[in-house]
């Protein structure tokens, strides 16, 4: 997992498991809204879980009614990943956010682990002006409400 300010002591209590899990869960997230960023210039929010057999499977939600709010996908993906905790370890969390009161946006990522830890991770970003491409600040990090295992 990339480094990033304010979350070093989580790995202190945390098993090696679950350090691996929500590693790969944000090494496989991140750059996959990076991508959609830098095609599409923005995404909906989309999740991912690690299985019990340690497969990471993406994750969304929709319930095709238009252009649904950020906040309403969110809670369909964390009421769907409650449904399966008993056959997950791990959950990720990815939106697309507006840092309050900074002109930044944000690649949003909730880690949660069954074992207890649960972190929120901010990639700022800012869209160059004058030429194609995003480019992205360093990483933040702050402990987080767990959703899944609570």
């Amino acid at each position: 997992m990339p480094r990033c300010r304010n979350v070093a002591s989580w790995r202190d209590g945390a098993s090696a498991e679950t350090q691996a899990d929500l590693d790969g869960l944000l090494n496989s997230v991140l750059p996959f809204a990076q991508q959609q960023l830098g095609t599409h210039g923005a995404f909906f929010p989309f999740g991912a879980v690690v299985t019990d057999d340690g497969t990471v499977r993406l994750t969304s939600a929709y319930d095709g009614a238009g252009t649904p709010w950020t906040q309403e996908l969110l809670d369909q993906l964390y009421e769907g990943t409650r449904s399966q905790r008993s056959s997950i370890r791990a959950v990720a969390f990815v939106a697309d956010v507006r840092i309050p009161g900074n002109p930044e946006d944000a690649i949003r990522v909730e880690l949660e682990h069954r074992g207890g830890i649960a972190i929120a991770v901010l990639l700022p970003y800012r869209k160059r002006q004058q030429s194609p491409g995003i480019d992205y600040e360093a990483l933040r990090g702050a402990t987080a409400v767990n959703r899944i295992w609570t």
